[in-house]
């Protein structure tokens, strides 16, 4: 394995490769990560992960910074300049090393006569900065998000908007779930604190911890052995409303990559449950998940619109459907989404929830508990679309979830706090 590759080379092809390709960085990355030494692995997610971060404002200077945009094959070059840019902008690498690297990754692009000008646009920069961030200011694009998305949140949160935006463009705190199975909250916290981390609690979640400062899993204590998970606070707040029990028939639809089911098992050791998943790819890490922390769960392969090809005419106690959404509330994590959705898969995405939920719903038995959740803060996939399954669904009621006219709870990014996340409690009468 070759350890000596150019690190911004490599994140220039993973951002062209998100960019012009609409690949998901989840999918590029984990294959270049495996070209450099494991110390360099997070500098390399760090460069394209903050690239996508602040992608508008590295577009807006490479145009004021040059005449003619790269065309063709010299397209790269135009992503490794966004590399060297941010790095200028937003990492503590010192500044004649970052233009050194840089300048160095035109030689692994095959692009080694591109140089001089990376070298120069980069300088030109320096000499600049100060003028440029300030016009950028004043721009359409300093909030960093496409504008159909700007607007849509305009419109749902016209208190709150800016504030999203922002949070979004944060780095993500990193946030666990300690295994009631093992110990309790504030028993694992003292282990952190004896490691020398210091964590804090959730208020509402009762498993959560979050760390002051992000840090690799396998220097928390317990983590091979199961004692605690990375989960964000939010996704953790399923089980406040789901309140699964023992020897219940419990259905984790569109569980990958596996965090809630195990979390339902922590929480009701003896239930059965089924994890259901369209993507058998992403089925390989609920497995890796049940394997790590001892436990079992019925894994199938199906699609949620057809529950009686995965699962016959079989009844649930309570079914959790994490629902396939537009993730716009967790883009702090996956910042990509900001140019991999488009305004036109809301309504394509809201149309196969709708499905999903219909069909699942005949598989809950009555006096069942049906929580309903994405990790999106858009009305049309969260508060509509319970709202409209409300009035065609005679048997469902909500429960301690908002109003048959406003229902679900819905939390919003924060610097501290979990991630964009909607729920609904449904009981079938």
């Amino acid at each position: 394995m070759k350890k000596n590759t150019n690190l911004r080379s490599l994140a220039a092809q993973a951002i062209e490769q998100v960019v012009e390709k609409g690949q998901s960085l989840s999918n590029v990355l984990p294959h270049l990560q495996n070209k450099v030494s494991d110390k360099d692995r997070a500098l390399l997610q760090e460069l394209c992960f903050g690239v996508l971060r602040t992608l508008p404002q590295l577009e807006w200077l490479i145009k004021k910074l040059m005449e003619r945009p790269m065309t063709g094959k010299q397209r790269t070059v135009h992503f490794l300049l966004m590399v060297g840019l941010y790095q200028l902008l937003y990492t503590r690498i010192p500044a004649h090393a970052a233009l050194a690297e840089t300048v160095e990754g035109a030689v692994a692009i095959k692009r080694p006569q591109l140089k001089g000008l990376i070298n120069g646009v980069l300088r030109q920069f320096q000499r600049n900065q100060e003028a440029l961030l300030e016009e950028f200011s004043t721009t359409e694009m300093r909030f960093l998000h496409p504008s159909w998305l700007v607007k849509r949140l305009q419109k749902a949160y016209p208190q709150q908007w800016e504030a999203i935006l922002e949070a979004n463009n944060q780095r993500p705190p990193m946030w666990l779930r300690v295994n009631r199975n093992h110990h309790s909250r504030d028993s694992w916290l003292a282990l952190l604190e004896e490691a020398g981390m210091k964590g804090f609690t959730h208020e509402a979640y009762p498993d959560a911890v979050r760390l002051e400062t992000p840090t690799s899993v396998m220097a928390l204590p317990g983590f091979a052995e199961g004692w605690v998970t990375v989960q964000d606070a939010s996704a953790q707040g399923c089980m406040n409303f789901l309140k699964p029990k023992d020897k219940e028939n419990i259905l984790d639809l569109c569980a990958a990559p596996g965090g809630k089911t195990t979390h339902i098992l922590e929480v009701a050791p003896e239930a059965n449950v089924l994890a259901v998943d369209v993507d058998e790819q992403r089925l390989t890490r609920v497995y890796e998940n049940l394997k790590r922390l001892g436990m079992k769960a019925l894994v199938k392969q199906g699609d949620g619109r057809y529950p009686e090809q995965w699962c016959g005419e079989q009844q649930f106690d309570r079914i959790l459907l994490d629902a396939p959404c537009s993730a716009t509330g967790v883009i702090r994590r996956h910042p990509d989404i900001k140019w991999l959705r488009r305004d036109r898969d809301i309504a394509e995405l809201a149309q196969l929830q709708s499905e999903i939920l219909d069909a699942t719903w005949r598989h809950l038995k009555p006096g069942g508990t049906l929580v309903y959740a994405t990790c999106s803060i858009l009305p049309e996939e969260n508060g509509e679309q319970i709202a409209a399954f409300l009035k065609r669904t005679p048997d469902a009621m909500l429960s301690e979830t908002g109003t048959p006219e406003r229902p679900g709870q819905q939390n919003l990014p924060a610097a501290d706090e979990g991630d964009g996340f909607f729920y609904a409690t449904l009981i079938k009468q």
